[in-house]
């Protein structure tokens, strides 16, 4: 089932989420539907705080990015294949010189920016059968990691920009939170939430 994906503006969005155990309920359910909610909107990426649950959970398949021509055999056969959940992660180390790259969002579709961000991370989670990992990533890989796990934090990728840049899109922000843009996914507006 396709869920509708919070838009910015929604508080859930900016709340630190909780973790959660193999008794979380229809938690298979749940993963089953955030990976139909990811591909409906052609995301490489969804975290549970945007489809409004403040719990440690995201997914990740950067399939999509394996289209690129300027990457290596290796590197692009990699994207491809690498799907993975993470419940409960924990981010153990971030390292090597920060590097930009233009990341957006689907809870701010239409905004997109370069966002400064370590190559490598050792991140610990557990998979969906709650057997616990800890893996070393890097590329674009660690960068979908990196920004889904700062949906889990709390953090947007709009946090990480320059108050100039900020100040650019506050107009686009705004519009997005009032539900006055044109998206072909399923959205909830928190200026909608508030008139229930």
């Amino acid at each position: 089932m396709i869920l509708p994906i919070v838009a910015y503006g929604d508080p859930v969005l900016k709340k630190k989420a909780v973790e959660i155990d193999a008794n979380y309920p229809k938690l298979s359910e749940l993963i089953d539907n955030m990976y139909e909610t990811m591909y409906g909107a052609f995301g490489v990426g969804l975290a549970a705080p945007q489809i409004g649950l403040a719990i440690r959970l995201f997914l990740v398949d950067t399939e999509p990015f394996s289209d690129d021509e300027e990457l290596s055999d290796e590197e692009r056969e990699e994207l491809r294949t690498f799907k993975q959940t993470f419940i409960n992660p924990v981010i153990l180390e971030e390292e090597g010189e920060e590097w930009a790259f233009n990341e957006g969002c689907l809870s701010i579709p239409d905004v997109r920016e370069d966002v400064f961000r370590k190559p490598k991370i050792k991140i610990e989670f557990q998979d969906e059968n709650f057997d616990t990992h800890v893996k070393e990533f890097d590329g674009l890989i660690a960068r979908v990691i990196q920004h889904e796990y700062d949906h889990v934090e709390g953090v947007l990728f709009t946090d990480k920009l320059s108050s100039f840049k900020k100040r650019l899109i506050k107009g686009k922000l705004t519009n997005i939170s009032k539900g006055k843009i044109n998206i072909d996914y399923r959205m909830r507006f928190p200026a909608m939430s508030k008139k229930r």
